[in-house]
């Protein structure tokens, strides 16, 4: 059987003004129009909806009952195919799933949980740690938002750089660096160097750059989060090259010092991700802003 949302559109018409004419003028459309519609609907229901009754039309007893009924499910209709846009922060209740790199969730993710909590309290934020491998998360609807310095490169992934940082050197107080008035860069790249990498890469970008120089560095470890790496600093000589955002809290907590990075390499670059399934969602968009503001906050400088 196939159906007609038009009619349904029609018979509320019908119905709320009693006659072909007036139903035909709350709709726009001309009344022979309507009268071909009021056919429709007879032959679709086998009922009249409609008789004359001297010089108006009287609604027959099936139409009655059904009165109420064709006019909640044309709203409910209207509330599919023509959704409200407005959000109501005050009772919205859902759960938002991030992915953002673990130092990322350290700067700016209280910032972030603050600013949603404020606005609507009914929204819970599910912070998951990302994955050593590419997962499709953002697409099956698992991930509604990732933070991280890689652009994605599939069609269906939306991606904004909200800011960058660039990379510093991290060490213990004491070490024999920072003793030099200079790190050159064969004095940084004699030392020994711990990476981060949560898929446990011993080699970066900055290896491509001292190759560059006709350098090499000796990398005796790797860590999965720059805070696990950190630790591995602060009781030896090693080196940890990380964004300048992150040492913020690793100077003031654990007694490290930072010093320049004697190499030319391009700020590392911070995107905020989605699906394309969210462009126009609004509770979506308004947590995308908010996230926006808690990365620039975080040391994310545009």
């Amino acid at each position: 059987m196939q159906l007609d949302l038009n009619l349904l559109a029609a018979l509320d018409a019908l119905l709320e003004e009693g006659s072909v004419a007036g139903a035909a003028a709350r709709l726009h459309v001309t009344a022979p129009a309507m009268s071909r519609s009021l056919g429709r609907i007879r032959r679709t229901t086998g009922d009249q909806i409609l008789v004359r009754t001297g010089r108006t039309m009287t609604p027959t007893p099936y139409a009655i009952a059904v009165r109420e009924r064709v006019h909640e499910l044309l709203h409910q209709v209207q509330g599919v195919l023509a959704p409200s846009r407005e959000l109501d922060l005050a009772t919205l209740e859902r759960t938002f799933t991030l992915r953002w790199h673990d130092s990322l969730v350290a700067l700016s993710g209280p910032a972030l949980l603050s600013a949603v909590h404020e606005e609507a309290p009914g929204v819970r934020l599910r912070f998951v740690a990302e994955s050593s491998i590419d997962t499709p998360e953002l697409r099956r609807a698992e991930v509604d938002l990732e933070a991280n310095a890689n652009r994605p490169s599939a069609p269906d992934i939306r991606a904004e750089n909200v800011g960058e940082t660039r990379l510093v050197i991290v060490v213990r107080q004491g070490h024999p660096l920072t003793r030099r008035r200079t790190v050159t860069v064969e004095r940084y790249a004699a030392a020994e160097h711990v990476t981060v990498s949560r898929r446990g890469n011993l080699g970066n970008v900055v290896d491509d750059a001292l190759a560059r120089l006709g350098l090499t560095r000796r990398v005796v470890a790797s860590a999965p989060t720059e805070a696990a790496a950190l630790e591995f600093a602060r009781g030896s000589d090693l080196l940890i090259s990380v964004p300048e955002a992150t040492t913020r809290s690793a100077v003031a907590d654990l007694g490290l010092v930072v010093l320049p990075l004697p190499l030319e390499l391009p700020s590392a670059p911070v995107y905020l991700s989605w699906h394309q399934r969210y462009d126009t969602d609004p509770a979506h968009a308004w947590l995308r802003g908010l996230a926006r503001t808690a990365l620039a906050m975080g040391g994310a400088s545009s």
